[in-house]
């Protein structure tokens, strides 16, 4: 049955107010009272929700929910973490333009840049995570678009340097795009150091349950679109009307224009009902962060102590590469998740994953319950070995998710695994 909106889309102004209540709308039409009524809508869509394609009023309390956490002015949701990394990056690059990446970055997003991208015609230039200002500079082209990287890297756990990324992209007039997927907006809002958008996949922390696959992108609102490097967002937008989404939606013209062409036409968008699950993790999100966080340190410091480890990469640890900088951007932790290299190579790995017995064997990460992987073998299984390594990933390494269960339990998990090598 159609169901009847009184303008509960509200638009994407901050000055509108916060999520409110939260019902679910699963339902994919809207009743209007007249046909001007509908013109109207299509004229301006921040007036109402016009078609679940695109918008929803339950997944949109979330996105203002999840805007207002990162302190963005808008947000949009999609049907997973995978399509807010290509949206963002097609939200400003068309075959021909080039944009750059920290190497270190999740596997399925580096097969996405540098497979699936380039097949459009976007070139990815990657960089390492650790380049300094000049080496960043001189992977810019004059057909760059934008600079890409991940808060906190998936599986290497190494730590973004979003200042010093976000000087050099403002420098070139591009923005500079933040997967802030494993620290949330609770350990880190990277916007107040310089990002531009935020991505996540709300799959892991926010979601929490491992109930449903989402993604969501998040506007600051503060980029100028207008520096003359966009024309999409200053030129008559023909698919709609003649929309110029610098003069028309000033007030975040990167989440309109996502919406309007992208979400319009892909149809990558979460239901009402995925969107009120997705609601129920972000209400505990603040709590849960902080016993994973809690959890993990007492995990890291019991393996950094076992001789079958080599090596264990957790930003927190006082000897960690990136401890100064998880100081800087992550000083109330750097969530349950952590790399481990095992003395033996993949061999010795992979029999330690497979001697765990409360921890799940699974492809997941960032779930209440611990959880394990060897990267390797399964996210980053397309990688050539020359790309593993660039992505600070090697054959002994697992990627622990430590989870919510009682910390007693899961070291002694561990420490019975580990035993048996």
């Amino acid at each position: 049955m159609e169901k009847e909106t009184k303008c509960l889309h509200a638009g994407y102004k901050p000055e509108n107010g916060g999520p409110g209540v939260m019902p679910i709308y699963q339902s994919t039409t809207f009743r209007f009272h007249s046909s001007d009524e509908i013109g109207d809508v299509f004229n301006d869509p921040t007036k109402a929700h016009i078609y679940t394609r695109f918008t929803n009023p339950t997944v949109d309390c979330v996105e203002k929910k999840i805007a207002e956490l990162e302190g963005g002015v808008a947000a949009m949701c999609t049907s997973s973490g995978q399509m807010a990394s290509l949206m963002s990056i097609l939200n400003l690059c068309s075959a021909g333009d080039s944009f750059v990446s920290s190497a270190s970055i999740y596997g399925g997003t580096v097969n996405l840049f540098s497979i699936t991208l380039k097949k459009l015609g976007i070139e990815c230039i990657y960089v390492d995570v650790d380049s300094t200002e000049e080496e960043i500079q001189k992977a810019i082209k004059p057909n760059t678009k934008l600079i890409f990287g991940e808060t906190l890297t998936n599986p290497s756990l190494q730590v973004f340097d979003i200042e010093k990324f976000a000087k050099v992209a403002h420098k070139n007039g591009i923005p500079l795009i933040i997967d802030n997927t494993f620290p949330t907006p609770i350990l880190c809002r990277p916007i107040e150091w310089g990002a531009d958008v935020v991505i996540h996949s709300t799959t892991k922390y926010m979601d929490g349950h491992a109930l449903q696959v989402g993604g969501v992108i998040v506007d600051s609102g503060k980029f100028d679109y207008a520096n003359g490097n966009f024309p999409d967002f200053t030129e008559p937008d023909e698919s709609y009307h003649g929309t110029i989404y610098t003069r028309d939606y000033a007030f975040a013209p990167y989440i309109i224009k996502a919406r309007m062409q992208l979400m319009r036409d892909f149809g990558a968008y979460p239901s009402g009902h995925s969107g009120f699950l997705l609601n129920i993790g972000l209400e505990t999100l603040a709590l849960r962060m902080k016993q994973y966080c809690k959890n993990a340190m007492e995990v890291a410091k019991f393996v950094e102590q076992s001789d079958k480890i080599e090596a264990v990469n957790y930003p927190r640890l006082s000897d960690n590469k990136y401890y100064d900088l998880a100081q800087k951007y992550l000083p109330d932790g750097c969530s349950g998740v952590m790399a481990l290299t095992i003395k033996g190579g993949k061999e010795k790995a992979v029999k330690f994953i497979d001697g765990l017995n409360l921890a799940c064997n699974e492809v997941h990460v960032a779930d209440i319950r611990t959880c394990i992987l060897h990267p390797a073998s399964a996210t980053h299984r397309q990688l050539t070995d020359e790309q593993l390594l660039a992505c600070g990933i090697n054959p002994g390494l697992v990627r622990l998710s430590v989870g919510l269960e009682n910390v007693n339990d899961i070291i002694a998990d561990i420490d019975n695994s580990l035993k048996n090598l």
